[in-house]
């Protein structure tokens, strides 16, 4: 059953927010239609970034790549509000499309909000509340839209890490679990993940209708201005590399400390090899078992990763002496070798990884040093 159609005097618009510090999802903006016709006093947005985070095994399926997400339509002022509060900007761009395109959209948007067409699969780089959208209006178009060559070529990466640069940890966090893919350089279209590369590429886009070419979006309203604050760097005392670098001096020191006493601490390596297991085991998950795209490869996981796990047993009792001189030598070798052909990697390493791979570097160089001394 088809909704009630549009009456001439309806406008659709693209609305795009820009990003808050509320919580990590807010940070790279969002974007949604918004229907307005005066004349059957409808003002609707349609928004495809709505989710449960109180979903049985939420953060599970998240990790996993099995997060859905879903199409509601509501009320715009509720909208305006809920953005208004976060201090956000609220640009509104008014799309030229012809009275028979946007009833098409209309209907396409309400058929797609229906319970049994609402759920998606959510894909945070290639199917979210940014590029929907783009897909139903371009569907709903009786021509086709020609975006503007792309000026930049940012990689998935620097594209994400400039909407967290603000936030180190979250930062870290990306760079550690995104693999190499992620440091391909976007297609014009994949930019359209990030609303604000969406804006701009609307901004400067055309519509072809056989032999004439018009402007994609015919005004820009500004609904609520960005409250911009003061640009905050994170405060390094604070960050991944200040924090990881204290943990290294404390472990060089124990280190040193065992090397002067020609003594072995068991316990350090098995506290400091169990959390790179455990980091090891997400990366795995991620990597292998997981279908979020760009996480395999990922060059991280050789120096993170389940193994670490044998290797505590093996440092853990004496009679695995020779055991724990073999993993502790190939575990050298790998770092070692990584290290070496750091710049020849095609991925990027956030510089907070750098104490932390010095700290298993280390500690596996001192068990090879302690085999020659005959150190247990």
């Amino acid at each position: 059953m088809q909704a009630p159609p549009l009456s001439t005097q309806a406008r659709i618009s693209l609305l795009t927010s820009s990003p808050s510090d509320d919580a990590v999802f807010t940070v790279y903006g969002h974007a949604a239609l918004r229907i307005y016709d005066p004349a059957l006093k409808k003002d609707i947005v349609f928004n495809y970034g709505i989710f449960d985070f109180s979903k049985p095994y939420f953060i599970y399926r998240f990790a996993k790549g099995e997060t859905d997400y879903m199409l509601k339509a509501y009320d715009f002022s509720y909208y305006l509000v809920d953005y208004m509060e976060r201090g956000v900007g609220i640009y509104e761009q008014v799309l030229n499309l012809l009275p028979e395109e946007k009833e098409a959209l209309w209907q396409a948007l309400v058929l797609n909000e229906r319970p049994e067409n609402r759920v998606y699969r959510y894909n945070f780089f290639f199917d979210n509340c940014a590029t929907r959208p783009v897909v139903m209006i371009e569907n709903s178009i009786r021509g086709t839209v020609e975006y503007a060559p792309q000026t930049e070529h940012p990689t998935f990466r620097d594209a994400i890490n400039y909407c967290t640069r603000n936030h180190s940890w979250t930062t870290f966090g990306c760079d550690l679990i995104l693999g190499m893919p992620t440091d391909r350089v976007m297609t014009l279209k994949e930019t359209f993940f990030l609303p604000a590369y969406l804006q701009e590429a609307f901004d400067k886009a055309k519509i072809v209708r056989g032999n004439t070419a018009e402007p994609l979006v015919i005004k820009t309203n500004i609904l609520n201005e960005e409250d911009i604050r003061p640009e905050q760097k994170p405060s390094f005392p604070t960050s991944p590399l200040a924090c990881f670098l204290f943990l290294f001096i404390i472990v060089l020191l124990i280190t040193w400390n065992e090397y002067r006493r020609k003594t072995y601490y068991r316990p350090v390596d098995c506290i400091l090899f169990f959390f790179a297991g455990i980091a090891g085991c997400i990366l795995f998950f991620l990597s292998f078992i997981s279908v979020h795209p760009s996480m395999f490869p990922n060059i991280s996981l050789l120096w993170l990763h389940p193994l670490h796990f044998i290797g505590i047993v093996f440092f853990s009792v004496k009679k695995f002496n020779k055991m724990a001189f073999w993993y502790h030598f190939i575990n050298f070798v790998a770092i070692s070798g990584m290290s070496v052909a750091w710049f020849l990697i095609p991925q990027h390493f956030n510089m907070a990884f750098i104490p932390l791979i010095a700290i298993l570097w280390l500690r596996s160089g001192w068990a090879l040093l302690r085999n020659k001394k005959s150190i247990e």
